[in-house]
């Protein structure tokens, strides 16, 4: 009890001698008891402003949080995450690596910069690579939102009429007959393959001193829709092989028909298989034969010639497209690549590779397609791949 006494006089002495004893927050007398109570009620002072001090500093610290989090909600970071801090401490890998721009919905990612020192004194950073995938691209630039400008093809079907047939897919009936050289005497037969355009109009095969002024007043048309509708740059870009379509084009009495053009004939050696690969489809239009395989499997040219037409996009379906012309005049057409190698006005030969096959759902020049093959078309000559079975297995020759 001694020693306690003592120890508490001594906390007097010091509590005095910084002058608290007249402090009225702790109303200091001269009894001990009382002094005793007065330094636990200082010392219990003590620890409560602890105590207010670190809930204060907690309560502003999660209104600090709150509001980054009500921030990071408005701006649309998802997982409501700070975003300086979101690319370098999450788990980003269930994120979608081929999302091209950022929206609203996603959350923003940011990549930690490789550091490099520029000129010896100075430490910048370098934005690190985004590879995106042709998937990606062909979804923001291409895709399959043209799908009702496309050149189709329907199988006639039990109770079918030509009038049934171009009011479901809401064109005239002339357009449907002149587009497969039928006249209002004809009559549909089940089974049978109709050629559909997606306008109202005919369709032309562009032949040797064509001029498109020429071919729009054949037609009645006007040249401006046929650039517009076809997508050329002008007057000057068609080319010997190219069909065109003719919007609201009217049949001349002298008809014209694009399927009873004059074949050249040709030797079996003239062209070899553009590819290998498995036959997909046997012929359709225009005079052409499918052949799958993997995305990427090297396309060849069939025969040596001028490359004319490199055109990237949907094109009515057929995707990303090469066209060759042949010395002989008839013209090689390769459709849905995924990779050019050539560009107009290249001469190639026989047997060069000129592309990769693409035609891969989602991808960028995909054109119409269910899967990866080349979509090989002849005009002027028949097809050499329409001597070979459904389902066989070509090589190269």
């Amino acid at each position: 009890m001694n020693n306690f006494n003592y120890f508490f006089k001594k906390i007097w002495q010091k509590l005095k001698f910084k002058g608290l004893e007249d402090n009225p927050l702790f109303c200091f007398t001269k009894k001990t008891k009382i002094k005793r109570k007065i330094y636990f009620q200082k010392y219990i002072s003590f620890r409560n402003g602890n105590l207010i001090f670190g809930t204060l500093s907690i309560f502003l610290f999660a209104t600090i949080c709150y509001q980054c989090d009500a921030m990071a909600s408005i701006n649309g970071l998802e997982n409501k995450h700070i975003v300086f801090f979101n690319s370098f401490f999450d788990d980003t890998g269930s994120q979608n690596k081929e999302e091209l721009f950022v929206r609203q919905s996603k959350s923003m990612e940011l990549e930690p910069p490789e550091l490099k020192i520029i000129q010896d004194n100075t430490l910048g950073g370098v934005a690190v690579p985004y590879i995106v995938s042709t998937k990606v691209l062909g979804n923001v630039f291409g895709g399959n939102s043209k799908k009702n400008k496309a050149i189709t093809e329907y199988v006639v079907q039990s109770g079918d009429t030509f009038k049934s047939i171009a009011t479901s897919y809401d064109i005239s009936v002339n357009t449907l007959l002149w587009a497969n050289d039928l006249t209002t005497s004809s009559k549909p037969k089940v089974g049978q393959s109709l050629v559909i355009l997606p306008t109202d109009g005919l369709l032309h095969l562009v032949k040797s001193g064509d001029i498109l002024s020429d071919i729009a007043k054949k037609y009645s048309a006007s040249s401006k829709e046929i650039i517009s509708y076809n997508e050329l740059t002008g007057e000057s870009d068609i080319y010997i092989g190219d069909i065109l379509i003719i919007p609201n084009g009217v049949m001349p009495k002298k008809a014209v028909s694009i399927n009873n053009t004059k074949q050249t004939v040709v030797a079996n050696s003239y062209f070899i298989n553009p590819t290998y690969g498995r036959i997909t489809q046997g012929l359709h239009y225009y005079n052409a034969i499918d052949v799958a395989n993997k995305c990427g499997t090297p396309i060849y040219a069939a025969s040596s010639g001028t490359v004319q037409r490199v055109k990237y996009g949907y094109n009515f379906g057929g995707g990303n497209l090469v066209t060759i012309l042949h010395a002989n005049g008839t013209v090689t057409y390769y459709g849905h690549l995924m990779t050019i190698f050539v560009k107009s006005g290249d001469k190639v030969g026989v047997g060069e590779r000129i592309a990769l096959m693409g035609g891969g759902t989602g991808t960028v020049g995909d054109g119409i397609s269910t899967g990866c093959h080349l979509h090989f078309q002849v005009t002027g000559a028949t097809n050499p791949l329409a001597k070979y079975r459904l389902g066989t297995t070509i090589k190269l020759k």
